[in-house]
């Protein structure tokens, strides 16, 4: 599971979620981060690709460790 924040959110917790990075399909900049999930559905984040990939690359090698 990695933390992200999603796009153009409002308030406290700037709409901060918690994805499954199993489900992940791709991740593109187009230039806004877009994530696309294994059914399909598209999510747009604020952090930069690189990060979101940082993130899921530090939860799969805690997972293996």
């Amino acid at each position: 599971m990695i933390k992200l924040t999603k796009f153009n959110s409002d308030g406290k917790k700037k709409g901060e979620f918690i994805l499954n990075a199993e489900i992940i399909e791709t991740i593109e900049e187009t230039p806004d981060t877009v994530i696309t999930l294994t059914n399909g559905k598209k999510i747009i984040v604020e952090e930069p690709m690189e990060e979101v990939v940082r993130q899921v690359v530090k939860y799969k090698r805690a997972w293996f460790k």
